[in-house]
């Protein structure tokens, strides 16, 4: 139930992004104003998503290891691989000490999936392969296709509102500056990137949700994967990594956010609560055959 839940969640989410996108351009232009968005938003979006795997590594300085390199690496992945009847992935380490990881690529047959020098020697082996587990679980979910999406519409309102703006300064008719004109035209411009972007995290926050119980599934292990979230939010929180533009772009692809959020920008979170996310492993443990220890 779950599951289902959190996949209606994101079409829900997905949907009410491509309505606030419709709205936006008969705001401003009809269908050529939106037309033009579309364009440059998918444009843009879709360079990303096809070198999303290199964007991703480049910003870890990650580098690829060989089976012989890290035998025990490979071994738990290529298990994991296999239960799921999917291709090895490339494996990559990055030398950096906060505990974290993640998994790209366009589809299973282009997937990445690199660890941090700090996940690896904080976790034991059961605890690394839930978290493999769960990144390789974004990978079959075509979680970064989602991103891709859910990115392409935030920038398309965010687009519009920018060219509403500069209608409303520059262009408009003054009939159209008057009544609910102006009011739509406002709106648009102070809050349709906000709420573009509250819904694009809010999709980031249910796809996590998702990988968590299709990783535990995988690995039949959630109190491993609970166990490991605990200990890498405690250590990424100690050891946060800089708010580099680079890794912030990338940070929603990370199984622990890397920079710290606090205040405010917490709202702005690429990642849900921890304290929930342990909390729905736990009780996923909970129910008949939710914890077969496997491996």
């Amino acid at each position: 139930m779950r599951r289902w839940g959190n996949g209606v969640r994101t079409a829900l989410l997905l949907g009410l992004m491509a309505g606030l996108v419709l709205a936006a351009g008969g705001l401003v232009g009809g269908r050529t104003g939106l037309l033009v968005a579309l364009v440059v938003a998918l444009g843009v979006n879709g360079w990303a998503w096809y070198r999303s795997d290199r964007l991703a590594l480049r910003a870890m300085r990650a580098f690829p290891v060989t089976e012989t390199q890290a035998p025990g690496l490979y071994a738990v992945v290529r298990e994991l691989a296999t239960r799921a009847r999917q291709p090895m992935p490339r494996l990559y380490v990055s030398p950096t000490d906060q505990p974290n990881a993640f998994a790209t690529g366009r589809t299973p047959r282009r997937a990445a999936v690199c660890c941090t020098q700090g996940v690896l020697e904080l976790l034991d082996r059961r605890q690394l392969r839930a978290v493999l587990a769960h990144e390789l679980s974004h990978v079959y979910n075509r979680d970064v296709l989602l991103g891709s999406v859910a990115g392409a519409l935030a920038a398309v309102v965010t687009y519009l509102a920018h060219l509403a703006t500069f209608s409303a300064l520059f262009g408009g008719r003054s009939e159209e500056r008057e009544g609910g004109g102006l009011v739509g035209t406002l709106l648009l411009v102070l809050l349709g990137p906000l709420a573009a972007g509250l819904v694009r995290l809010a999709v980031s926050r249910s796809r996590e949700y998702e990988a968590d119980a299709d990783g535990a599934r995988l690995s039949g292990d959630p109190l491993a994967l609970a166990a490991a979230l605990r200990r890498i939010g405690e250590g990424a929180a100690a050891r946060p990594l800089p708010a580099d533009d680079r890794l912030v772009a990338q940070s929603h692809l990370m199984i622990v956010a890397p920079c710290r959020a606090t205040g405010l920008a917490a709202l702005f979170a690429t990642h849900p609560p921890m304290a929930e996310r342990i909390a729905r492993l736990e009780r996923m443990a909970q129910e008949p055959g939710g914890d077969v220890r496997a491996g």
